[in-house]
């Protein structure tokens, strides 16, 4: 029964660690990048507009820093659960 309930424990704070992370995502990426880069193409980053580099590059750099974020949750959560090698 314990293992159960830690088993559970440790698949719901995954999903609450993923629901997190591709919310920020998708923040960056559609919010930025879609729906308010007309508010941010008032600002330049590198002589580009800030919106047109969140749609062409932001948001794929954004993702590269998650997946390094997200890893080193899981390997905290992991180490919690006793489920590291």
């Amino acid at each position: 029964m314990k293992q159960n309930y830690s088993q559970k424990a440790y698949w719901n704070t995954n999903l609450k660690y993923l629901a997190i992370l591709l919310s920020v995502w998708f923040l960056c990426s559609y919010g930025f990048g879609i729906l308010l880069v007309d508010q941010l193409n008032q600002i330049n980053l590198g002589g580009f507009p800030l919106g047109f580099w969140f749609a062409q590059q932001g948001s794929i750099y954004i993702f590269v820093v998650l997946i390094f974020v997200y890893v080193r949750l899981m390997n905290n959560l992991d180490k919690k659960y006793g489920f590291d090698d």
